[in-house]
């Protein structure tokens, strides 16, 4: 065996230090967009279930006061909420906006439609 050469290991340690510096931002850059579309599917989400909720309540003709109510409690805040009739059914829509970075924001969109159990209109 032969003994290690002091330069050599001097070398090594450079290169790892360079390594780092490289992989390190790249990781942290990586995990801020797991999270942010990680927000971004649990902000769509609220979002499919306030127009389902919206859509159940307008169906069992609720006054259209309670529907919003009802799909704006349940959306993420500062939605939109719009609430239509078309035939039978009753539809129900939420917007959202999903800041991102940079400006890279999503405006996410659920629609919802449930049909008219009593064919009145709230």
């Amino acid at each position: 065996m032969g003994r290690s050469d002091p330069r050599r290991a001097a070398r090594d340690r450079g290169a790892v230090t360079a390594e780092a510096a490289v992989a390190i931002p790249a990781l942290v850059a990586l995990t801020a967009a797991l999270m942010w579309g990680l927000m971004a599917v649990a902000t769509h989400i609220r979002c499919v279930d306030a127009a389902y909720v919206g859509a159940r309540a307008a169906a069992r003709s609720e006054p259209r006061a309670t529907v919003l109510d009802l799909a704006r409690a349940t959306a993420p805040a500062k939605s939109r909420v719009t609430v239509t009739r078309s035939g039978d059914f009753w539809r129900v829509r939420v917007e959202a906006e999903a800041p991102g970075p940079g400006g890279l924001g999503l405006t996410l969109r659920a629609g919802a439609a449930a049909l008219t159990e009593d064919g009145e209109v709230p």
